[in-house]
């Protein structure tokens, strides 16, 4: 057996448990893709066949080769199963191995002079970095989810952006909490190197993206009003909703459902003569069941009248976010003054120096925090200026809630990226639609483009950032934290 196999062995065995934990994902997604849009609920009944009702067994539901095994079809009544269901155990299994793989074993000079492709702080690697993974392949295993429900039915079920916010949050700031606990605050190395920390406990080196100190993009270990602002900001959410759910504040499109079924009606069936045996059990189906109006789509919001209006509600709705993070920012910085004394001004750039660093776990929380509130502020900022500017939805509150999730696992500048980068995406769409208008003519919500655009930035991130130093002048090449 080769040496290089024999020393590649641990991590080939950690690719292949990730890869079969991805495959694992993408049989659930198939289950939330299927049940959350009928309202079903994704825990129980077990899976089966729809039509005759059997139970799949253990073998049955093994993600990829069960389907490969029964052939496409159920065991009983030879009911074809669809092929999508392969197809995104797939695609899921293939990204959790993929990022895996691209942060922790393709070498730096394997990727056609790019350099590296993973983010610097997978340089720590696996053993110390393993909760940054963990986030970030809840937050494609949920986007994977959020994209296909989306295209669909048009809307992102909002447990979807939940869950990895959350998972952000506790798994980013737990792993702070561990860190400073353990090793205590990262100092940067006397010899200069951006990007490069002592651990004051230990003999290691921490190694993040250039002028940041963890594995999401901080307002660095002197951010006071950074931190003060995110929690402030965070704290007037939860505020507003407080004040929805008590009924001081109004939901944005709560008269959506009534006006779509004014102006939606189900056309009666106006066959007197003749029925056939098929239209017989049509009207006795009729007499049993209520009649179900159709369900909305892009089209009929944006036919809705009062967008502009609505948009008013949602203004009063963050103006407690807005003012909470402001003072919050304030706040953080007269409290440092009390405990630490004055901050020290810059000769000639108005620029403040703390007069101490924050703990690395309370940087990290401001992060996660300003990274939701950011990426989602600007999402909602281009919702409200579209639909005021139009007359009509601009964009889904949706998609405002999966960027946040972004946000809150990846810091606040990819998203911010992503964001714009997906104006792309979705002008690449319009042209293969053109092209096959057959079949993708109809229209397509944002999210997935949103969605396209985040894996563009975790994926090819150099690439990108090259790119924008070449048109705007602004960074050189991968020098973007």
């Amino acid at each position: 057996m080769p040496d290089w196999f024999i020393y590649m062995m641990p991590s080939l065995t950690i690719l292949l448990f990730v890869t079969a934990v991805g495959a694992c994902i993408g049989s659930l997604t198939n289950v939330l893709v299927y049940r959350m849009p009928l309202g079903l609920d994704v825990v129980t009944p077990t899976s089966r066949c729809p039509k005759c009702d059997h139970k799949l067994t253990w073998r049955e539901n093994i993600p990829i080769f069960g389907w490969i095994i029964l052939r496409g079809k159920c065991r009983f009544c030879k009911c074809k199963i669809s092929a999508e269901y392969p197809i995104v155990e797939t695609i899921v299994a293939v990204l959790f191995g993929g990022i895996f793989a691209l942060w922790y074993i393709v070498p730096d000079d394997a990727m056609f002079g790019l350099g590296r492709i993973a983010p610097e702080w997978a340089a720590n690697g696996p053993a110390m970095t393993w909760p940054a993974l963990v986030v970030l392949l809840v937050l494609v295993g949920s986007m994977v989810s959020m994209t296909i429900i989306d295209a669909r039915t048009s809307t992102i079920p909002l447990v979807l952006t939940w869950v990895p916010a959350g998972v952000a949050l506790v798994l980013h700031t737990g792993h702070a909490v561990w860190f400073h606990t353990k090793f205590g605050n990262p100092a940067m190395m006397p010899v200069g190197l951006e990007g490069v920390w002592a651990v004051p406990n230990a003999r290691m080196k921490w190694i993040t993206a250039p002028g940041e100190v963890w594995t999401i993009a901080t307002g660095g270990l002197a951010g006071w009003r950074f931190i003060g602002i995110g929690i402030g900001g965070c704290v007037g959410l939860i505020l507003s909703n407080l004040f929805l759910k008590f009924g001081w504040l109004t939901r944005s499109f709560a008269d959506f459902d009534e006006w779509y079924e004014s102006n939606h009606t189900l056309e009666p069936d106006t066959n007197t003569s003749e029925e056939s045996e098929a239209g017989t059990e049509k009207i006795e189906q009729a007499e049993t069941e209520p009649a179900k109006q159709p369900e909305s789509s892009i089209e009929d919001w944006l036919m809705y009248p009062h967008a502009r209006r609505e948009m008013i509600r949602e203004l009063a709705f963050l103006c407690m976010p807005v003012l909470c993070g402001l003072g919050g920012g304030w706040l953080s910085m007269w409290l440092v003054t009390q405990k630490y004394g004055q901050w020290t001004e810059i000769p000639g750039t108005g620029q403040l120096i703390a007069p101490a660093n924050a703990p690395i776990w309370l940087v990290v929380l401001g992060a996660v925090l300003m990274g939701y509130l950011i990426a989602g502020g600007v999402v909602w900022a281009v919702r409200i200026g579209g639909s005021l500017a139009f007359g009509k939805e601009a964009m889904g509150l949706g998609d405002v809630h999966m960027m946040a999730a972004v946000g809150a696992c990846l810091g606040w500048i990819d998203p911010t990226i992503a964001f714009f980068l997906a104006a792309f995406v979705g002008v690449a769409y319009a042209i293969v639609a053109q092209v096959f208008s057959g079949k993708l003519s109809r229209a397509m919500p944002y999210g997935p483009f949103l969605a396209v655009a985040t894996m563009m930035m975790i994926l090819g991130k150099p690439v990108i950032e090259m790119g924008l130093g070449r048109i705007f002048g602004m960074v050189s090449p991968l020098n973007l934290p």
